[in-house]
C-alpha cells in the first residue's frame, strides 16, 4: 500500500462520517417536529456505508490478496420504519381524532451516542491522514 492509497482511504472515511454526522444533526434537530414539508410525520434517517470498489487492475489484484482496501463510500440515506412515538395531546394543533401526536422517531440519547461515534472515527481517520503524511514528509526530507 502506497503513502497516497492510505490517504485516500481516510480521506473516504472522513468523508462518509462527515456524511453521517450531517445526517445525525438532522435526525436532531427534528426531534419535536411533527409534521414535514410533505404533511407527513419526520422519519429518523440512518447512513449505509459500504466499501469502495475500484476498476484498476492493480486494486482488484490486492483486493482478492486480501493486501489493501480502497476505502468506505455511502451507498445511500434510508428512513428508520419503526414506530412513530404517539403522545397524549388533544389541544396540540397536529393531533389526530383520538388526540394523539405523532412525534418522530427519534431518540436523543441515541441519536448523541451516534454522533460521539461518528465523531470519534472522523478523529481516527483524520489521525491516519496526518500520520501518513507525516510519513511522506520525512521520506521527502530523507532526499536532503
Amino acid at each position: 500500500m502506497s503513502i497516497f492509497s492510505a490517504m485516500s482511504i481516510s480521506a473516504t472515511g472522513m468523508t462518509a462520517q462527515r456524511v453521517r454526522m450531517d445526517v445525525i444533526s438532522q435526525n436532531l434537530a427534528n426531534v419535536n417536529t411533527t409534521r414535514a414539508d410533505d404533511g407527513s410525520t419526520y422519519r429518523r434517517q440512518t447512513v449505509v456505508m459500504e466499501a469502495q470498489t475500484s476498476r484498476e487492475f492493480a486494486s482488484a489484484l490486492n483486493q482478492a490478496l486480501g493486501l489493501t482496501g480502497t476505502g468506505v463510500k455511502v451507498t445511500h440515506i434510508v428512513e428508520d420504519m419503526s414506530d412513530l412515538t404517539m403522545v397524549y395531546e388533544p389541544t396540540h394543533p397536529d393531533a389526530d381524532e383520538n388526540g394523539y401526536v405523532h412525534y418522530p422517531n427519534v431518540n436523543s440519547v441515541t441519536e448523541m451516542t451516534n454522533l460521539i461515534d461518528a465523531s470519534r472515527a472522523y478523529e481516527a481517520n483524520a489521525s491516519a491522514f496526518n500520520a501518513a503524511k507525516t510519513m511522506a514528509m520525512k521520506g521527502l526530507e530523507l532526499g536532503k
